[in-house]
């Protein structure tokens, strides 16, 4: 790549092939630039919203900036409805199915990447399949199955499913399994560790970038989910945060600051946590796209 990059300085010129560069680059950085204000503007107009009154709010022409703050927006929505006690809800959904997805997809992941067994890629295949079925294929018999149970209007339907495996998770973790050098569990098995020894002291600290891959795209899932609370939860004392915001829509149908206010207040935390954890989702995601 430098010798042909020198080749054709030499050619054309080294100032010239710099100033083609930066050129690029400028042209590249203003498409990127104008491409994130497109997919931020909704973001920052829900925010601009939830600072303006409501005779503001239904302005036209619209305005940019709010003429007076009205941050009492905010503490309204929350006090509107039983925000905290959704919130409350919500991370149990959230930490319930991660816990869930954590250990019975690495166990199954690691069963399928390094462990032999018979008829294993035929299983795993199998296994992978599940993830071409609509989820509207089995959303009937799952309901008609936990309602037999009594399981309808308790977080158990949300949260237990995620203790029999999930098909992509397994899949994600078994690449990054299978790119772990298999000389490690043979020097384990010769100094005399199980199977469940090598799995936990050895392996399982190598995939940590994974696991917080998993625990973040699962953890994101649940907050944002709004279809399966809707199906299951039938009383309000147990409602997530996003049925909990279909439920404020139809009852403050006009008052929009309000609306934005609380649905900021929702958005704002999944943007922090991805902030925060960005750097081991995008290694889980990098790591697990080169193994296997």
């Amino acid at each position: 790549m430098d010798t042909t990059l020198k080749n054709i300085k030499m050619k054309y010129g080294s100032k010239k092939v710099t100033s083609n560069i930066n050129i690029a680059k400028i042209l590249l950085y203003m498409v990127l630039t104008t491409l994130a204000i497109i997919y931020l503007f909704p973001f920052l107009w829900m925010i601009i919203t939830s600072l303006k009154t409501e005779k503001e709010v239904m302005a036209w022409p619209p305005t940019l900036i709010p003429h007076t703050l009205q941050l009492s927006n905010y503490p309204d929505s929350l006090t509107y409805i039983p925000f905290l006690t959704y919130v409350k809800n919500t991370l149990i959904y959230c930490f319930g199915s991660v816990f869930g997805v954590i250990i019975s997809s690495t166990l199954a992941a690691y069963g399928f990447s390094r462990i032999k067994w018979p008829e294993r890629d035929k299983i795993f295949i199998l296994v992978l399949s599940t993830m071409m079925l609509p989820m509207h294929v089995t959303m009937i018999p799952k309901f008609v199955l936990f309602s037999k149970i009594g399981w309808i209007g308790t977080l158990k339907p949300l949260i237990v499913p995620f203790f029999f495996g999930e098909a992509f998770y397994i899949f994600l973790l078994r690449q990054f399994f299978m790119g772990i050098p298999y000389q490690l569990s043979d020097a384990a098995k010769i100094d005399g560790c199980s199977e469940l020894r090598i799995f936990h002291s050895i392996l399982l600290p190598l995939v940590k970038p994974a696991i917080a891959t998993v625990a973040l795209f699962q953890f994101l899932t649940a907050w944002n989910d709004f279809l399966y609370p809707l199906i299951y939860l039938n009383e309000e004392a147990k409602f997530t945060v996003s049925v909990g915001l279909q439920l404020f829509l139809s009852r403050v149908e006009s008052k929009w600051g309000m609306l934005m206010a609380a649905s900021a207040v929702v958005t704002i935390p999944i943007i922090v946590l991805f902030f925060f954890t960005q750097k081991s989702f995008i290694q889980g995601i990098a790591m697990t796209g080169i193994k296997g």
